[in-house]
């Protein structure tokens, strides 16, 4: 339900009563993951898609129905080849949903309040809902909040305090919030299987943890034509980007407009000062051996999701021998995405950009970058699949980082 925080927050401020269904499960070829969310209010406005069109009339016709019985409910919905009108995916895939009413004197209300609200200002939260278990617990939310600091300023905090509960179980409760803040450590939405006596071991419990933090860096270097083209590509895709060059008359708002970020240094320089993580995308589209190489020197021993250089084969050669020279290793080196981008033939700015964040995508999540025709693999990449044949529970966990309150990339 966070990937809706923007106007669920404002439902909830306005007093409003609605019920949101949430996809907590989903099997086979399916449009959206877990977390996706749709939302209905007292008065019929809809918001939000948890598959792409194919069961949002069903779905709408449920929260209305869980509105009127204050009930949370998981419906499942499959794929039937005998009834041309039946409901489900054409894609072939099996969705769980969870329909949960929030009413203006919901007791969970506050709770998932307090999730909307970090979600709205962009402050890392995980909020985790029992979505399998006793009815009585079903539906039930827990809010987890990183603590200070402890132990080296390396090292991520264990520390958390969590709002809310699971119907009471303090065992419970206390095991939640550490495997929500686990998932919030790495910026994840997925589930998570527990006991309903507190312990880790599967049995009968399943949460649904939805991480929030703010949205993973893109760093372009080098204020080019092609850079201007990339930064709206990256807003697109909901990063927050900075572009940077050593050259004031080009680093500038006014040819960034859309940028959150137009910094003038020495690219190498900036970014031994500023902060990385394993969702950082960098892109080095200088192509200039002054500023590439004392800058992927330092790119390539620090943390990043992708690492990428615009330029010829003929320049990559260059720039590898002089990495090289300048120590860094085999291991180092298999970094770096260069030439940077996938063969779509582009030609102009925009298509450049294109193709590098189709590469960006491809190395994230799994993709080869051939075209889906006569490929025969699935559309959809999964980390973790079960048998939807022999499975009760939910059949994929979701991995993918959830940057913001509205999916993208890590």
């Amino acid at each position: 339900m966070l990937d809706l925080a923007g106007d669920l927050h404002r439902w909830m401020e306005e007093g409003r009563a609605f019920a949101v269904a949430t996809v907590v499960a989903v099997g086979g070829s399916a449009p959206r993951g877990p977390g996706a969310a749709l939302a209905v209010d007292s008065e019929g406005t809809v918001i939000g898609s948890v598959s792409g069109g194919c069961v949002e009339g069903a779905v709408y016709d449920l929260c209305v129905q869980a509105l009127q019985h204050g009930e949370t409910v998981v419906e499942r919905f499959g794929y039937s080849d005998e009834d041309a009108f039946a409901v489900g995916l054409t894609c072939g895939g099996i969705i769980d949903i969870m329909v949960t009413p929030v009413g203006t004197d919901t007791p969970g209300r506050p709770v998932l309040r307090s999730a909307l609200s970090a979600a709205v200002r962009g402050e890392p939260a995980a909020l985790a809902r029992v979505v399998r278990g006793p009815a009585d617990l079903l539906g039930t939310a827990l809010l987890v909040r990183p603590g200070e600091a402890e132990g080296e300023p390396s090292q991520p905090s264990r520390a958390s305090s969590y709002e809310g509960g699971l119907g009471g179980h303090t065992e419970l409760d206390r095991t939640a919030a550490g495997e929500a803040r686990a998932m919030l450590d790495a910026g994840r939405t997925g589930t998570v299987e527990l006991s309903q006596d507190g312990s880790r071991c599967p049995d009968g419990l399943t949460l649904l943890v939805e991480s929030s933090v703010p949205p993973p860096r893109l760093i372009v270097f080098g204020a080019i034509d092609f850079a201007a083209a990339l930064v709206r590509v990256g807003k697109f895709l909901g990063y927050h980007v900075t572009v940077c060059d050593a050259r004031p008359v080009f680093a500038t708002t006014t040819r960034f407009p859309e940028a959150d970020d137009v910094v003038v240094d020495w690219p190498h320089r900036y970014l031994r000062g500023t902060m990385t993580d394993a969702r950082t995308v960098l892109c080095v589209l200088t192509h200039d051996a002054k500023f590439d190489v004392p800058l992927l020197e330092a790119a390539l021993r620090m943390p990043a999701a992708f690492i990428g250089a615009l330029g010829s084969r003929r320049t990559h050669t260059d720039r590898e021998r002089r990495l090289r020279e300048a120590g860094l290793t085999d291991g180092e080196l298999a970094r770096l995405r260069s030439p940077i981008g996938l063969d779509l033939g582009a030609r102009t700015p925009e298509e450049t950009a294109l193709s590098i964040a189709a590469e960006i995508i491809a190395t994230q999540r799994g993709g080869t970058g051939t075209p889906l025709t006569g490929s025969g693999r699935p559309i959809h990449h999964e980390e973790e699949t079960r048998d939807a044949g022999t499975s009760s529970g939910p059949w994929t966990r979701s991995t993918a980082p959830m940057p913001t309150s509205i999916p993208s990339l890590r």
